[in-house]
């Protein structure tokens, strides 16, 4: 059974249909990326994938179950990454990562902030943190989410080339360990054997005439 899958999804917003029949299917240790102009749905099929959004049409499922049937109980088995960082300024880099360890693994914040070379910034506050050591923040809450599914949206934004180097060798050791990763990028993430999901192939020019 395939671990975690969407079939025939469709997703409108704003009046727009965003993208139609698309489908996906992602086995534990696998990747998809995500690739397409912007506005051809990348950061909507991510916020789908993470439940924050419902299709149009057709359903996601994780190891057969709809997510959207126990949809708090799917969302502890993933992570979500979007453009936001969720980091609280009044806070020290290592008190948000530490709020953010309350809900996934106690005890693994020092190793998170090595991994992601924050150790000499664990007591500066958020506010005072550039936009790359922001986005490497946000990225840490992935180690110390301890989910199965990262979702990614734009990772690399803000990061240095060592960074990105940095988070593919993060990215590859969740893999080993049978995680699973969607990413949408405009740049190159390292990813090795990522299945490409090209969102122009599910674009559609307009919506369908309504029947009343």
């Amino acid at each position: 059974m395939t671990q975690f899958c969407g079939q025939g999804l469709a997703c409108i917003r704003g009046g727009r249909q965003v993208f139609c029949d698309l489908d996906f299917a992602l086995e534990p240790g696998q990747a998809i990326l995500l690739t397409g102009p912007n506005g051809s749905g990348k950061s909507t099929l991510l916020r789908l994938m993470a439940g924050y959004l419902r299709p149009s049409a057709g359903q996601v499922t994780w190891a057969g179950e709809p997510v959207f049937e126990d949809l708090g109980e799917y969302q502890r088995k993933i992570c979500y990454i979007g453009h936001l960082d969720a980091i609280k300024g009044v806070l020290t880099v290592a008190e948000n990562l530490g709020f953010w360890a309350q809900k996934g693994a106690p005890g693994v914040t020092d190793g998170a902030l090595e991994e992601l070379g924050l150790t000499a910034l664990a007591r500066v506050p958020g506010r005072l943190l550039s936009s790359g050591q922001r986005r490497r923040l946000a990225l840490a809450r992935l180690l110390v989410s301890k989910a199965d599914l990262w979702l990614m949206d734009e990772p690399t934004v803000g990061l240095d080339a060592a960074s990105v180097r940095r988070l593919a060798g993060i990215v590859r050791r969740h893999r080993e360990k049978g995680g699973s990763i969607v990413a949408a990028s405009h740049t190159d993430l390292l990813i090795e054997d990522a299945i490409a999901l090209k969102m122009e192939d599910f674009a559609v020019d307009s919506l369908p005439e309504m029947v009343w």
